[in-house]
């Protein structure tokens, strides 16, 4: 729980779909565990691992309103801070995978390329500090969605994730494609079939995403 935050009216998001964003009014910080009951009692009906699921910090900022008094690397920091507790919490009830989205990193680069350094240089920084908590047996992943993101694959391989899972199942191949060329070496999960889709796909049209993924070097896929 990071207040002081409080969320308001209900804001477009697309479609007929609305979120209320959190207006952001004082400085963040952790008072106490937001996921750990869910995840204790998800893996209490399960022999698998259950992955404890964040939302990043970069992606919190940019999806609520900021405070205007400080800068927005020092909200992103705060909610890093925060947002640190909480993995360090998970790993300390027993979760062996946290998975921290950052699907709106790109979505908040400045719109004058010559500033983009400094973006990506806090918002990697806020993201490494909610997650270099974690222990070496535990797998941290992250999730990048809906965006451009091969302008700023050294800020996406500098977030040194495990895992990286991307959308891909409705931006043709691009993202693989770019993150083979530039010789990412983690592991990497592209979706295979969106499940906002009114679409269900059959097995041979699975089987050829897939063999696109082994083409190029990628051999990971998952229901998107």
């Amino acid at each position: 729980l990071f207040p002081p935050m409080y969320l308001q009216g209900w804001v477009q998001s697309y479609g007929s779909r609305y979120v209320r964003p959190p207006i952001i009014t004082g400085d963040v910080s952790f008072l106490q565990p937001m996921t750990v009951r869910e995840f204790v009692v998800a893996q209490q009906l399960t022999a698998k691992p259950v992955k404890g699921m964040l939302t990043g910090p970069v992606t919190i900022l940019n999806w609520s309103f900021p405070r205007k008094d400080i800068s927005r690397a020092a909200q992103a920091a705060q909610l890093g801070q925060a947002l640190r507790r909480e993995v360090d919490a998970l790993q300390t009830a027993g979760c062996k995978i946290i998975q921290v989205d950052e699907p709106a990193l790109r979505e908040g680069l400045p719109l004058k390329q010559q500033r983009w350094a400094g973006y990506l240089g806090w918002a990697v920084d806020a993201f490494r500090l909610s997650t270099s908590i974690a222990k070496p047996s535990v797998q941290v992943v992250t999730h990048l969605c809906y965006s451009d993101f091969q302008d700023i694959m050294e800020a996406v391989d500098a977030m040194d994730a495990d895992v990286l899972t991307i959308e891909n199942s409705r931006s043709g191949d691009a993202m693989v494609s770019a993150l083979a060329g530039s010789g990412y070496a983690k592991d990497l999960g592209p979706g295979v079939y969106d499940v906002h889709s009114p679409q269900v796909p059959d097995v041979d049209w699975l089987v050829e995403k897939i063999q696109g993924f082994i083409d190029t070097g990628v051999l990971k896929g998952r229901p998107q």
